[in-house]
């Protein structure tokens, strides 16, 4: 019998990063009609699945916006199933030369127009997007003049309306006795994050005061609080055609622009989500709760199939669907479109994930199973916000 020996076999490169260290993203940067614009992607394209792509706010860049979520173990799971473009706005990316003197900066529907250069480049045909303020409101921009493309949307804290002669006049005032930076973070964060002095709070200020590119996000800044008003008007022909998740924090800044957001646009395609003790940027404070509102929202567009058996770390989630369920209209929606058809998941009544059927609650009610999520359709008030 021939005699085994042990051998040694050293691995020069890990074939896994451990969970704390992603894999890195390759950065691109592409020249349009509006200035180059520099993105970074993590993935490669799956095919038939649309790209997830990201719009980060003012004062941030897609790191400092949405490391936290993305780097949510959970979230990565998700992630994994699609390919993810990180869009930084002009002049926001590590290392970004400072504009000169007098340089235009694009307005937000500028900006918007630059991401059909980013898809052509990268030869993708559809996204998702997640945007957070500023980068909310281009993308609901982009969607408006390419409704095509984009198959879902999450927008955290958008304000979809022009600045009134009320709020420039407030606006011009607060520039007169507060500097570029506490402007920024009281756009950013709530009254009581500010007063509280916590310790992100002041990660991000001194982030800001010591930006090498100041000068650059006061251009971004300047942009934002000069937009145009989206004009959303339920019913009419300026609507969001793909499914929405509105996403805002408790006592948020942004919360009421976001609850008459919502009564604007379409009850069947859009879903809102008010998140307790977030402040005003759940994706950095509550990206766990933020990754499960998400989980169930793909699913819905039918890329993730429906697991309903397993705990969640949050306490749980309630889902609501209408008699004809969102899954199966974003199903027929895609096969309508040329996609290729799947199978319909079965309507779903609210419950608890991981617990047998309760009776159902009406839009916007709690169910007997409290501290979850009431994902609920219709209306348009603050009533139907779904909380977590």
């Amino acid at each position: 019998m021939t005699e085994l020996h042990e051998v040694q076999i050293t691995e020069e490169k890990p074939l896994l990063l451990p969970p704390s260290q992603p894999v890195p993203g390759k950065k691109h940067s592409v020249e349009t009609p509006y200035g180059l614009v520099t993105f970074t992607v993590h993935g490669t394209p799956k095919p038939k699945r649309p790209a997830i792509l990201t719009y980060h706010d003012v004062g941030l860049n897609h790191q400092s916006c949405f490391e936290p979520l993305f780097h949510f173990e959970d979230m990565q799971e998700i992630v994994k199933n699609f390919v993810v473009v990180h869009v930084d706005a002009p002049g926001m990316e590590e290392g970004a030369p400072l504009f000169p003197l007098g340089y235009q900066y694009p307005s937000l529907d500028q900006l918007a127009d630059m991401i059909p250069c980013i898809l052509q480049y990268l030869k993708f045909t559809s996204i998702i997007g997640i945007g957070v303020g500023a980068g909310a409101y281009i993308l609901a921009r982009y969607s408006l003049s390419h409704p095509d493309t984009v198959e879902g949307l999450v927008l955290i804290n958008i304000d979809p309306n022009a600045k009134g002669w009320m709020d420039w006049a407030a606006h011009k005032l607060s520039g007169l006795t507060s500097s570029i930076p506490e402007m920024i973070l009281a756009h950013l964060f709530s009254q009581e994050e500010l007063s509280g002095c916590r310790e992100l709070i002041q990660q991000y200020r001194e982030a800001l005061v010591g930006a090498p590119n100041l000068s650059n996000i006061q251009l971004y800044w300047s942009s934002y609080n000069t937009r145009r008003d989206l004009n959303f008007e339920r019913g009419g022909d300026v609507t969001l055609k793909c499914p929405v998740m509105l996403v805002v924090g408790d006592q948020a800044p942004h919360e009421d622009a976001v609850v008459e957001c919502n009564s604007k646009l379409d009850p069947t395609q859009t879903s809102f989500l008010k998140m307790a003790d977030s402040g005003g940027q759940p994706q950095l404070t509550q990206p766990g709760k933020l990754t499960e509102a998400f989980k169930y929202f793909v699913q819905g567009m039918g890329y993730i199939p429906y697991v309903l058996d397993r705990k969640l770390s949050m306490g749980g989630l309630l889902l609501h669907d209408a008699p004809v369920t969102l899954p199966h209209r974003l199903a027929v929606q895609r096969s309508l479109r040329g996609r290729e058809p799947i199978s319909l998941p079965h309507p779903v009544s609210e419950q608890r994930v991981g617990e047998p059927p309760a009776a159902a609650a009406g839009p916007g009610e709690r169910s007997p199973h409290h501290g979850g999520l009431l994902l609920s359709r219709g209306g348009g008030g603050d009533g139907d916000a779904s909380r977590l």
